[in-house]
């Protein structure tokens, strides 16, 4: 295959885009148009399919770190950044909508920005989404990192933090890296000590997110808040 119909094969999916829309392109044909060009046997279509086949689909693919993005072969540092800027671009459009005034009293609608933020880390990280009356976002915070205890979030923070922003609710987060989205004892016991030391100064814990790559859990939504 000549360079010039190498070329002409990795701009198809830009042209079905332009022509057609984003929606009838395959994901590795999306992936091809974000990589821009392949690696040597592979054409940018091949190497967005090989990519979703080693991580098993888009969101693992599009949630890896940057060490493990960097160590595949053909990943050098421009294409691993395009693929973290996807990633935090998602993220970032998510807390744009959350700010602009969807409501979060529905679990839903926060969990895929706790996944987007949370639950590609290798540690655990626990943040508070800090809400206002109509429960829109006013600031997201990590509040602690490590392994989560009573210990480890100070509800004294949270507090200070929550009278700050001046909330009237608040939905905690953390993710579980072993990807096992049951909650221990000591999350459940965090959740309903936290829950108490907020009701004090009138502010509401809304629900206690579980997070993993696959997506959250709501403890809300099993009855443990």
């Amino acid at each position: 295959m000549t360079r010039h119909s190498t070329d002409l094969q990795s701009e198809r999916p830009r042209e079905r885009l332009l022509a057609h829309g984003a929606q009838v392109l395959t994901s590795p044909e999306l992936l091809a148009i974000i990589l821009r060009t392949g690696i040597k046997g592979r054409d940018a279509v091949s190497l967005g399919r090989s990519l979703m086949e080693r991580f098993g689909g888009l969101r693992a693919l599009l949630s890896a770190d940057a060490q493990t993005l960097l160590a595949l072969p053909g990943l050098g540092m421009a294409k691993t950044c395009e693929l973290l800027a996807i990633n935090e671009l998602n993220r970032r459009a998510l807390e744009e909508d959350l700010k602009a005034g969807q409501a979060l009293d529905q679990p839903q609608r926060v969990k895929h920005y706790c996944t987007a933020t949370l639950g590609h880390l290798q540690v655990e990280h626990c943040m508070a989404l800090y809400l206002d009356s109509q429960f829109r976002l006013i600031t997201a915070e990590e509040i602690s990192r490590g392994t989560l205890t009573q210990a480890s979030v100070y509800p004294r923070e949270v507090i200070k933090a929550g009278l700050k922003h001046h909330a009237a609710a608040l939905i905690l987060a953390h993710n579980h890296p072993s990807g096992i989205a049951e909650p221990s004892e000591a999350d459940l016991a965090l959740t309903r000590h936290l829950k108490h030391a907020l009701a004090l100064v009138d502010i509401r814990l809304l629900d206690h997110l579980i997070v993993t790559r696959s997506g959250a859990v709501s403890l809300a939504e099993r009855g443990q808040v």
